[in-house]
């Protein structure tokens, strides 16, 4: 989701890498759940969270759909993210003791709060016809990390490394999906453009389908899977 504000605003006013030390560390969240609740539909699923989701949960897609995750637009395509409960307005996995149920295969928002990613558009421009493979090798990623400042409200944080506090492995390989699927969705908004509201509405179902309802497979590594439907999306998408 894209936040049309400055960074002297919200931020630090740095930038960080993921070797870098970052003031986020808050004991563990312990007695606070302030950022699992109130947060309407901004904690967007990306196609790595819904392939955590459904093979650690035993779930389909169809079935989070009841009463864990929901649609929006965001940017003008149709994406899922978290649901929160109706009255509480909590998020569906936090548990009676406050805590998170699924905090181990937890989204990729939720690892990364309270940090933010700013993407530098003219370096990445130069690179995006380039296969993941070349990209991963041979370049710089495209984005840096930021501290958001006014979000998390545990007072005295603690300096942690900024890849031990987003927790995922093969760190490496996640950034670059992470920008990959950016852009990705930067090429759909620009696609959309002039589209029929049919147009539109086939787009996005057709992205729907490719990279949230088709179920992946548990047992192969989700990156090949991913690469393999991206491939798909821009050959059919022309993009």
């Amino acid at each position: 989701m894209k936040r049309q504000v400055s960074l002297e605003d919200i931020s630090d006013g740095r930038l960080y890498g993921k070797n870098d030390m970052v003031r986020v560390g808050c004991n563990d969240c312990r007695g606070c759940s302030s950022c699992c609740s109130q947060m309407g539909n901004s904690v967007i699923l990306d196609p790595m969270d819904i392939f955590r989701l459904t093979v650690q949960l035993s779930l389909t897609f169809e079935e989070l759909m009841r009463d864990r995750i929901e649609l929006n637009v965001v940017d003008g395509v149709i994406l899922p993210n978290l649901k929160m409960s109706t009255g509480t307005e909590v998020c569906g996995f936090l548990d009676d003791d406050g805590r998170c149920s699924i905090h181990p295969y937890r989204p990729g928002v939720c690892r990364l709060f309270p940090l933010g990613r700013y993407y530098e558009d003219a370096e990445y421009a130069c690179i995006r016809d380039e296969t993941a493979v070349d990209r991963r090798e041979s370049r710089k990623l495209p984005f840096h990390y930021f501290l958001q400042v006014h979000e998390c409200p545990a007072p005295c944080k603690t300096k942690v490394k900024v890849a031990k506090w987003l927790d995922t492995p093969g760190l490496d390989r996640y950034e670059w999906f992470v920008a990959d699927w950016h852009w990705f969705l930067e090429d759909v908004q620009k696609r959309l453009e002039g589209e029929t509201d049919e147009g539109m509405k086939n787009i996005n179902l057709f992205i729907l389908k490719l990279f949230y309802i088709r179920p992946y497979d548990g047992t192969r590594d989700f990156y090949s899977q991913f690469e393999e439907r991206m491939t798909q999306a821009r050959e059919v998408l022309e993009l």
